[in-house]
């Protein structure tokens, strides 16, 4: 279930405060200005630095 747009409108990058891109067929929520991706896990977005995949 993709999240929601009520939700990606409040959710910022945690190490920037930048924006991020949302890819609901990945589950992913992307920072490109750090160059970070956030999972999704279970609907829920793991915004958490230390767990993002670096690209």
């Amino acid at each position: 279930m993709p999240l929601s747009p009520d939700l990606l409108s409040i959710l910022v990058c945690p190490a920037c405060k930048g924006d991020l891109a949302y890819d609901a067929n990945a589950q992913t929520l992307t920072c490109s200005a750090c160059r970070l991706r956030y999972k999704e896990v279970d609907d829920i977005p793991v915004m958490l630095v230390d767990e993002a995949e670096k690209f």
